[in-house]
């Protein structure tokens, strides 16, 4: 088990990636706090992964509100003593063309993709840096190295993780803390429309030279590889796990 005895704090995890995600952390030998907006769905994962053997806490954290996130991390530390692994991939979507967009749309993403990373990571960093040990993974996108149409703060955000990831790589790599970022491929429910509507799906299908959508369990085993040893000497790198659909 690459993960065995690991404490894993994974945000946006009730659904999609992020569940497929604690899952694979489960059966690599990892606690996982399965952490979510909605608790309910949040503990739902998290007696998957009970009832296959595993070890979980269903969470509930609104990952833009930093206490939130402090007393979720203090749960996770009162279960089981520590962070050891901070997966980053709560995210949120609000669509509109840029000249048409609202304040509170652009503030929402914001608040919750990089304000969201920011409150978490700051409040596992010190845990990290007392113990010499730690993985961070961030989750970044397609539109935040190519841009989207009608997502300019989904695209920001998503741009602005690269240079979080990068930042956090240089300064905690003393500690023997690794910080990298994965951008997946359409996965998850937030790409539901991409993926089914017809006015939108063919042309999204035409960029992927794999020529189809990921699955969120084929996504999850490069977290595994990020979130152990095997990757010890990588940090502050960028991976895309999208079929090609980034290839320069």
């Amino acid at each position: 088990m690459q993960l065995k005895d690991r404490v894993a704090f994974v945000t946006g995890a009730g659904q999609g990636i992020g569940a497929a995600v604690a899952r694979a952390y489960a059966r690599e030998g990892a606690k996982v706090a399965v952490v979510d907006m909605n608790l309910e769905a949040a503990q739902a994962v998290a007696a998957q992964i009970a009832a296959a053997g595993g070890a979980a806490l269903g969470v509930a954290c609104d990952v833009s509100r930093r206490e939130q996130v402090d007393a979720a991390v203090a749960q996770v530390t009162a279960a089981w003593g520590r962070v050891d692994i901070l997966v980053n991939n709560a995210g949120i979507t609000r669509t509109a063309m840029l000249h048409k967009m609202s304040g509170e749309q652009w503030d929402a993403v914001i608040a919750v993709h990089l304000t969201g990373a920011f409150n978490c990571v700051q409040a596992v960093a010190g845990g990290m840096i007392e113990r010499q040990y730690g993985r961070i993974i961030y989750v970044t996108s397609a539109a935040g190295v190519l841009g989207t149409i009608g997502q300019i703060n989904y695209s920001a955000a998503k741009a602005g993780i690269l240079g979080m990831t990068k930042s956090t790589a240089k300064e905690l790599a003393r500690y023997n803390i690794t910080a990298n970022a994965i951008a997946p491929g359409a996965a998850t429910p937030m790409t539901e429309v991409i993926r089914t509507d017809e006015r939108f799906k063919d042309k999204y299908l035409d960029r992927i030279p794999l020529g189809r959508w990921a699955e969120p369990e084929e996504i999850a085993p490069v977290f595994v590889f990020f979130a152990s040893d095997a990757s010890a000497y990588v940090t502050g790198q960028i991976l895309a796990a999208d079929g090609g659909m980034t290839i320069y």
